[in-house]
């Protein structure tokens, strides 16, 4: 990625017509460059965040359209650079021709994520915070815009540099004794250090940890629907996402694939996947939907084990769902209404596996409400702490997890008696992790790899 002098220019709002189309311009000549294409007030001496109604020239010097301008200078702006937003009507045409004439004005067009990179660089936000960037922007729930605007404000950057600011005091208290070692003088007690080694394990193995969960929730939380065939497991998933998506038959073997829907329950965004039936088949392609369902399942975060509640649970479907024990089991006693006395006894199985039973049905509705409230709870549930810094990002949980490692070291060297120079390497190498992991230690391939994913106008 360029982080040179020029001038960038690209579209910010999303790609199509609509009502209006914002052209961005940053870098040392935007308001120079833009002035050469605009009739109205002399953008170079506005004032600072303050918006212009006037004309964009086409390249040819003819009117384009009519426009607002609003100009942020810097270091007041985005990128920290001399920044101009251009509104124009939301026509394709208009905005190719916008970024035309601004090129032929002297801009360059952006490359994916260099508005954020530019910000990075210039200090505006930290590299967890420009990250967050793009999980506001791909946030498709009230808990992922939750967690991504928490980041975004600083509150992940601000934990890290609380833990770092910690193993820096570790740190020199270990290279003070280090420098006296010839008198022999111990400036901290090594039972403190030990506490605080701990306390740094916990919380960095807290936050790594957390990753599972804060993925889970940025993605949308994957939900199998599994079970014997006519258990009502298509039915289930209709009900769930309020849509005919699924098709529902009373012949065995309906569903041969996943058949994948989402939904918004509470604050949190659930993909669920309906599977083929568990059965015992000689049909080849069926018993391929069938490796697939069991597949879905050792992935899912929940897993609802669907039974018709006139029958004995399906030992193959609960058998499947006993596989996966990092997830919430939920079991669901369908056919409710055909059960007035209760069904079968499904108890026992829900014990063995750690799951709480529902009674429902997909006919009347009964107890779909319960489920939902069920799905929130089991999220809920992963977050005790009620904290919105979860880790969303493959890697941050990386350098966390290398930074407990670090850290663990240096308790278990602390628990041994090991000298303070091996101790202080690991409290460096713990140091090193969380400053790759805030950027204050970057390399052009982390730079490259983290502002490519992002789309061009930001």
């Amino acid at each position: 990625m360029n982080h040179n002098n020029d001038t960038i220019c690209a579209i910010s709002t999303p790609h199509g017509t609509g009502g209006i189309a914002i052209a961005r311009i940053s870098g040392p000549e935007a308001i120079t460059n833009v002035s050469r294409i605009w009739r109205g007030a002399a953008l170079n001496k506005v004032n600072s965040h303050s918006a212009h109604l006037g004309t964009i020239l086409d390249s040819h010097g003819n009117p384009l359209d009519q426009a607002v301008a609003t100009v942020f200078r810097a270091p007041r702006s985005y990128t920290g650079e001399e920044t101009i937003e251009i509104s124009v009507h939301g026509s394709l045409w208009i905005q190719r021709e916008l970024l035309a004439s601004l090129c032929a004005a002297g801009c360059r067009m952006a490359e994916p994520g260099e508005f954020t990179s530019r910000a990075f660089m210039n200090g505006r936000l930290a590299l967890t915070e420009a990250e967050a960037v793009a999980d506001m922007i791909a946030a498709s729930s009230r808990a992922a815009h939750r967690i991504a605007i928490n980041h975004l404000r600083g509150g992940f950057s601000r934990r890290l540099d609380s833990l770092r600011d910690q193993l820096l005091q570790l740190a020199s208290l270990i290279e003070l004794e280090l420098d006296f070692s010839e008198e022999e003088v111990e400036f901290a007690s090594r039972v403190q250090l030990h506490k605080l080694a701990q306390e740094l394990h916990n919380e960095l193995t807290r936050l790594s940890g957390s990753f599972s969960t804060g993925a889970a929730i940025r993605q949308g939380i994957p939900v199998a629907i599994i079970g014997a065939t006519n258990a009502g497991k298509s039915s289930l998933l209709n009900a769930l996402v309020g849509d005919q998506r699924a098709i529902v038959s009373d012949i065995h073997g309906t569903t041969r694939d996943i058949v994948e829907d989402t939904a918004e329950i509470g604050d949190y965004l659930f993909r669920f996947l309906d599977t083929a039936g568990l059965r015992h088949t000689s049909d080849t392609i069926e018993q391929i939907g069938i490796e697939r369902s069991r597949q879905a399942a050792r992935n899912a975060r929940i897993i609802l084990l669907v039974c018709d509640a006139t029958t004995t649970p399906d030992p193959d479907a609960t058998a499947t769902a006993a596989q996966n024990t990092d997830a919430h089991i939920i079991l669901i006693a369908n056919k409710s209404d055909l059960t007035p006395n209760g069904g079968c006894d499904f108890n026992a199985v829900a014990d063995r596996l750690g799951a709480k039973i529902i009674n429902i049905s997909t006919l009347t509705g009964e107890g779909i409400s319960e489920l939902r409230d069920a799905l929130v709870s089991a999220i809920d549930s992963e977050n005790t702490s009620g904290s919105d810094l979860l880790v969303t990002n493959a890697r941050h949980a990386q350098s966390l997890s290398e930074a407990a490692d670090s850290i663990s070291r240096v308790i278990s060297g602390l628990d041994s008696g090991l000298s303070g120079d091996f101790i202080a390497q690991d409290i460096r190498q713990t140091i090193h992790a969380l400053n790759e992991l805030s950027g204050q230690i970057t390399t052009p391939d982390i730079l490259q790899n983290i502002f490519t994913r992002f789309c061009i106008g930001k």
